[in-house]
C-alpha cells in the first residue's frame, strides 16, 4: 500500500504532459502485449494441431492369436527398459522375419504399450526411445477400443517434448523372450517429437518480446509528441490566463481550432474573458456615470449650503422666505440623493438572478393597483384608465412594486397637464401608456440603459436609472419588457410587461 500510494504520489507531481505520455506509452504497450501473446497462442495452437494431425496416420494396432507378427513386442519395467529391450530383439528378430510392425525406425512417431500392471511394452522395430507414462493414461484401461485423446508430453531420457496420442485397444501380442502369446486390454501411446515446435515457439516468442519493446520504446516518443501537440491549445490557454493575472487586461482571447473539447474549453475560456471585459466596461460606465449623476445634487447642496454659512458668517441672515426655500431645496435635493443610492444599489446586483433569492407567488394585480394609487398622488391633474385583471407571479414583492411605480413614474413625469395614463393587466401583459410626446424612433435602443437620459428630457427630474430597474426585474421574473410608440399612431409612449403566471391563486 504504501509502495502503491507513493508511485501515484509520484505520477500526480508530473506535469500533464509527462502523464499523457506514459498513459499513452502505457495503453500502447498493454495492447502490444496482448496482441503478441494473443499471436504466440494462435500459433501455439495451430503447430499442435498440425501434431495431432499427424498422429491421426498412425495406425491402432489390433489383432489376433494368427496374426503374431504384427504385435511383435518387448517389455520391461521402464520405458527405457523397454525400448532398450525391443531394439536388442529387433535385431534378433530381423534376420528371420521380413515384416516388421508399421512402428519402425522409418515413421515420424514412436509408440508403446502399457499393461493393466503398468508394464510398458516397445514394438520390436522402435527407436530406444521412450515415451513417459502419465497416471492419466491409464484411465483409459477398459473404455471401448480405439478411444484415442491427445496430450503434450515427453521422451525419456532428456525430456524431449512430444504429442502423445493414447488409445485403449484390445489384443494379443506376442513376446519373443517369454514365446508367449496374451491377450488383454491395452493402452496404446503413440507420439511425435514437438522439438521442432517448441524451437519455433520459443524463436517467436523472443521476436514478439523485442518487437514489443520496440514498440513500447516508439509509444513513448509517439505519446510525448502527441501530448505535445494535444495540450498545445492547453498551453496557449495557460499563456493566456497568465497574462491576465499578470497585466489584468480581461478580453484577452485565444484562437480556436476544430470541434473537440479543447476547442470548447478555448470557446468557453473566450466567452469568459469577453464576459469579464463587458463586466469591467459596465462597472467602469456605471462608476463614471453615478459620479456624474451624484455631482450635479452635490454641488447644489454645497451652494446652498455655502450661503447658509456665510450669510451667518457675516452677521447678515437671509430672509426668513429666502432661507425657508434653500431648507426646501436641500430638503429636495438629499431625497434625490437617497432615491438615487437606492436605484444604484438596486442596479449593483448581477444581471442573473440569484439562486439563493427567495421567490413567491405574487398578486401582480394587488401590486398594480397599489401603484397606481400611488402614481395619482404623483400626478393628481392627469386621469387613470385602469383596466386590471386577476394575475399570479412566481417573484419578489418588493421588487415588481418598485418596477411597475417606475414605469407609471415614468409615465406621469412625460405626460402633458390634464392628460391621461392607461393602464391594463390581462393574462399577464401589463401595459402602461401616456400621452406625452413619445420617444424618439432613433432613442429607443437606448431607454432601458443605465444613466441613460434623453437629450430633450434633461431639464426633468430623475437619474435615468428607473427603466433599467424595470428591465433588470422583469427579466429576473422570467418576464420580457418593451417600450415604444402607442400602436394606435397616436401620441405618447407604451410600455409592455409580459410576466408568466397564472389567473388563479395556484393550490
Amino acid at each position: 500500500m504504501k509502495l502503491t500510494g507513493r508511485l501515484t504520489g509520484w505520477f500526480r507531481g508530473r506535469s500533464l504532459r509527462s502523464r499523457l505520455a506514459m498513459l499513452t506509452a502505457a495503453a500502447v504497450a498493454v495492447a502490444i502485449a496482448l496482441s503478441a501473446l494473443a499471436c504466440w497462442f494462435i500459433v501455439r495452437d495451430r503447430l499442435y494441431q498440425q501434431a495431432r494431425d499427424s498422429l491421426r496416420g498412425a495406425p491402432i494396432v489390433s489383432g489376433g492369436p494368427g496374426d503374431h507378427r504384427q504385435q511383435l513386442v518387448a517389455c520391461g519395467t521402464t520405458p527405457q527398459a523397454a525400448a532398450e529391450s525391443a531394439a536388442k530383439e529387433a535385431a534378433a528378430v530381423e534376420a528371420t522375419q521380413t515384416n516388421l510392425p508399421p512402428f519402425g525406425s522409418r515413421t515420424p512417431w514412436v509408440s508403446q504399450l502399457v499393461s493393466t500392471d503398468g508394464t510398458i511394452c516397445t514394438p520390436l522395430s522402435t527407436s530406444a526411445k521412450g515415451i513417459v507414462v502419465e497416471p492419466s493414461d491409464l484411465r483409459l484401461l477398459g473404455q471401448p477400443p480405439n478411444k484415442s485423446t491427445y496430450r503434450v508430453g515427453s521422451f525419456t531420457g532428456k525430456g524431449e517434448p512430444a504429442m502423445v496420442r493414447v488409445s485403449s485397444v484390445t489384443l494379443t501380442v506376442h513376446n519373443p523372450t517369454t514365446q508367449q502369446d496374451t491377450t488383454g486390454d491395452y493402452v496404446l501411446l503413440t507420439a511425435t517429437s514437438l522439438q521442432d515446435t517448441q524451437d519455433s515457439l520459443r524463436d517467436l516468442a523472443f521476436t514478439l518480446l523485442g518487437v514489443a519493446a520496440l514498440g513500447v520504446v516508439g509509444a513513448g516518443f509517439t505519446g510525448r509528441i502527441v501530448a505535445r501537440s494535444a495540450l498545445r491549445p492547453v498551453d496557449q490557454l495557460t499563456d493566456a490566463v497568465e497574462h491576465i493575472a499578470r497585466t489584468e487586461e480581461v478580453g484577452t482571447t485565444i484562437p480556436v481550432h476544430g470541434k473537440d473539447e479543447i476547442a470548447r474549453l478555448s470557446t468557453s475560456f473566450n466567452s469568459m474573458s469577453t464576459a469579464l471585459l463587458n463586466s469591467r466596461e459596465r462597472q467602469t460606465r456605471l462608476i463614471a456615470d453615478a459620479g456624474h449623476e451624484l455631482r450635479t445634487p452635490l454641488t447644489s447642496l454645497r451652494t446652498n449650503v455655502d450661503l447658509l454659512i456665510r450669510s451667518d458668517d457675516t452677521g447678515r441672515p437671509l430672509p426668513t422666505a429666502t432661507k425657508t426655500k434653500l431648507l426646501g431645496n436641500m430638503k429636495a435635493q438629499m431625497q434625490e440623493l437617497t432615491l438615487l443610492i437606492g436605484d444604484l444599489l438596486e442596479l449593483s446586483r448581477p444581471d442573473s438572478p440569484k439562486p439563493d433569492r427567495k421567490l413567491s407567488v405574487v398578486a401582480l394585480h394587488e401590486i398594480a393597483e397599489r401603484a397606481v394609487e400611488r402614481a395619482r398622488l404623483r400626478g393628481p391633474g392627469l386621469a387613470f384608465d385602469v383596466r386590471i385583471d386577476p394575475w399570479y407571479v412566481q417573484g419578489d414583492a418588493a421588487d415588481l412594486e418598485r418596477a411597475v411605480i417606475n414605469l407609471l413614474d415614468n409615465a406621469v413625469k412625460y405626460s402633458p397637464p390634464g392628460g391621461r395614463v392607461d393602464v391594463s393587466l390581462s393574462a399577464g401583459r401589463l401595459t402602461v401608456r401616456d400621452h406625452g410626446p413619445g420617444i424618439p424612433p432613433d432613442e429607443l435602443q437606448y431607454v432601458f440603459d443605465r444613466f441613460w437620459r434623453s437629450p430633450s428630457s434633461r431639464q426633468l427630474p430623475g437619474s435615468g436609472l428607473g427603466l433599467s430597474i424595470v428591465a433588470q426585474t422583469v427579466r429576473d421574473t422570467g418576464g420580457e419588457v418593451a417600450l415604444g410608440p402607442a400602436m394606435d399612431g397616436g401620441p405618447g409612449a407604451l410600455a409592455t410587461v409580459l410576466l408568466p403566471g397564472q389567473p388563479d391563486l395556484p393550490q
